[in-house]
């Protein structure tokens, strides 16, 4: 069984009827896509942290991964259990945004990626 399995239980709950039917967002559920996507930019990138976000009237939990350079990716998630279990799987520590915040580098990348598309 994959990783992406293992994260979303054998049953695929997270992603089946039954799971689209209780949320109350209006945002998508999250995907095998995310999952992919968070994977890969933890297998390419160094030193990278995970932040969870709680979800809203608007959006699914997210997760945000921030690279050591700053980089930072966003990507829906079951929960913020998954979540915690992924970053688990992946060796990348975790923490609560709204508790720590986020990290000063990324928006330091924000930044300089805002003044390079100026030129």
């Amino acid at each position: 069984m994959g990783l992406i399995d293992r994260l979303r239980g054998r049953g695929g709950r997270g992603a089946g009827a039954a799971g689209r039917g209780r949320r109350g967002t209006l945002d998508r559920a999250s995907g095998s896509a995310d999952l992919s996507h968070l994977e890969q930019f933890v297998a390419t990138r160094r030193g990278v942290e995970g932040y969870v976000e709680p979800r809203t009237a608007v959006t699914e939990t997210t997760i945000l991964l921030v690279a050591a350079d700053g980089e930072w990716t966003r990507r829906r998630i079951d929960g913020p259990e998954t979540a915690r279990r992924l970053s688990r799987d992946l060796a990348v520590p975790v923490y609560d945004a709204q508790i720590t915040g986020y990290p000063q580098r990324m928006r330091d990348w924000s930044s300089r990626q805002r003044d390079d598309d100026k030129l």
